[in-house]
C-alpha cells in the first residue's frame, strides 16, 4: 500500500488465509473492504488464480528446496523475471515493471518549465502588467 497506494477492495477466495481472524482484524484496521469469490467460481478472481497457477507450474513444480531461505531466494529471482523481463501480452508484450512505469509516467502532471516565455514580473494588485 505504501507502494501503489491503498485498493478499494480485497478480492479472494474462501482460503484459510484469507479468513482467519487476524487478517480479518487486519484488514479491518487498514479500511479494506474485503470480497470473497463464490465458492468453485475461481474466475472471478482470475488474474490471481493465473499468477497463481503460473507461479506454481514454473517455479514450485520445478525446483526442489533444502530450506525455506533456498525457497525465497528461487522464488524472489522468478519474481524479478516474471515483472522485469518477460513480456506479458495482456499488457502489449512490456513487462509489468515497465508498464507501471509508463502508466505512471502518463498520470504524472507534465513538469513546469525551467523559463516562462515572458521574465516581466506580474503586479499581483494590479490586473495590468508593467512596462
Amino acid at each position: 500500500m505504501r507502494k501503489r497506494g491503498r485498493p478499494e477492495v480485497l478480492v479472494s477466495d474462501n482460503g484459510p488465509e484469507f479468513t482467519s481472524r487476524a487478517f480479518d482484524q487486519w484488514r479491518h484496521q487498514q479500511g479494506l473492504v474485503h470480497h470473497l469469490i463464490k465458492p468453485g467460481r475461481r474466475m472471478q478472481n482470475g488474474t490471481c488464480e493465473s499468477f497463481n497457477g503460473r507461479f506454481r507450474d514454473e517455479c514450485l513444480n520445478e525446483n526442489w528446496f533444502k530450506d525455506l531461505a533456498e525457497a525465497r531466494q528461487v522464488a524472489r529471482g522468478w519474481l524479478c523475471d516474471y515483472n522485469h523481463h518477460r513480456p506479458h501480452t495482456a499488457l502489449g508484450g512490456l513487462p509489468p515493471a515497465e508498464f507501471a512505469h509508463r502508466w505512471a509516467e502518463l498520470r504524472s502532471p507534465p513538469a513546469p518549465s525551467a523559463q516562462p516565455s515572458d521574465t516581466t514580473p506580474i503586479n499581483p494588485d494590479s490586473t495590468q502588467r508593467p512596462g
